[in-house]
C-alpha cells in the first residue's frame, strides 16, 4: 500500500538537509579569502580557524589586533569581542557556540585571569 507524503514529511526532509548543509559549513576548515567573509560568517571563520589551527590561536593570543587584520570585514566591536574573549557578546550575535567554536574564547578568558 502506498504512503501519502504530506507537507510535514517534506518540511522534515528540507530541515534535515538544511541542517546537514549548515553543519558542513560550520565544521569545514577556514579556507579561501578572508576578505570575502562578512558578518556572522567572518566571526565563525575566525573561531573555526582558531579551533583548527594552533598557530593562528597562538597569534590571536599574542597580538589579536594583528591576527585579525586580514579579517577586514569584521567591525571594531566584533574584533574587540574576539580579542577579549567576550563569549556573551559573540553568542548574542551568533547564538550558542559549540565546544569547538568556543575553544578560543575559553582560552582567552583563561589568559585574562592571570
Amino acid at each position: 500500500m502506498g504512503r501519502i507524503v504530506g507537507m510535514s514529511d517534506t518540511l522534515d526532509e528540507k530541515s534535515e538537509a538544511t541542517g546537514e548543509k549548515f553543519s558542513r559549513v560550520i565544521d569545514a576548515p577556514a579556507v579561501g579569502s578572508n576578505r570575502s567573509l562578512t558578518g556572522k560568517w567572518a566571526l565563525l571563520s575566525v573561531l573555526a580557524r582558531a579551533a583548527d589551527e594552533p598557530e593562528f590561536m597562538s597569534r590571536l593570543a599574542d597580538d589579536p589586533h594583528k591576527a585579525l587584520k586580514e579579517y577586514y570585514t569584521l567591525t571594531q566591536e566584533q574584533k574587540m569581542a574576539l580579542a577579549s574573549g567576550d563569549i556573551q557578546k559573540i553568542e548574542s550575535w551568533l547564538g550558542k557556540l559549540d565546544k569547538r567554536l568556543a575553544s578560543w574564547l575559553w582560552c582567552r578568558l583563561g589568559q585574562e585571569k592571570w
